[in-house]
C-alpha cells in the first residue's frame, strides 16, 4: 500500500514532468510569436533554463517522497524506547553479579 506522502510526491513527479515538456515543446514548437530574433532568444534562453531547473526541482522533490518508505508511527517509536528502558532495568542485576564475580576473582 502506498502512503499519503509517496502519493503526493508522485503527483508533484507526474506534474513537474508534464509542464516541462509542455512548456518545451510550446516554446521551440510554436517559435516566435512576435518575430523578434536576436532579443526572443536573449530572453528565451536564460528562463527557459531556469524554468527547466525548477521543474528538475520538483521533480526531484517529488521522486524522492515517492520512492521514500514513510517513518514509523510515533506510538510504535515511544513503544519502542519504553520496552528498551524495560529490558535495561531487568539487566541491571545481571550485571551487577557479573561484576561481583570477576571482582571476586
Amino acid at each position: 500500500m502506498v502512503s499519503k506522502d509517496q502519493t503526493i510526491g508522485g503527483i508533484i513527479f507526474i506534474v513537474c514532468v508534464v509542464v516541462a515538456i509542455l512548456y518545451t515543446i510550446g516554446l521551440f514548437y510554436f517559435g516566435n510569436p512576435l518575430s523578434w530574433e536576436i532579443q526572443f532568444t536573449l530572453v528565451v534562453i536564460p528562463v527557459f533554463i531556469a524554468f527547466i531547473a525548477v521543474m528538475f526541482i520538483g521533480a526531484w522533490i517529488g521522486w524522492t517522497m515517492a520512492t521514500t518508505p514513510p517513518p514509523k508511527p510515533i506510538e510504535e517509536i515511544t513503544s519502542e524506547m519504553e520496552e528498551e528502558k524495560e529490558e535495561e532495568k531487568t539487566e541491571t542485576p545481571e550485571e551487577e553479579t557479573k561484576k561481583e564475580k570477576k571482582t571476586k576473582k
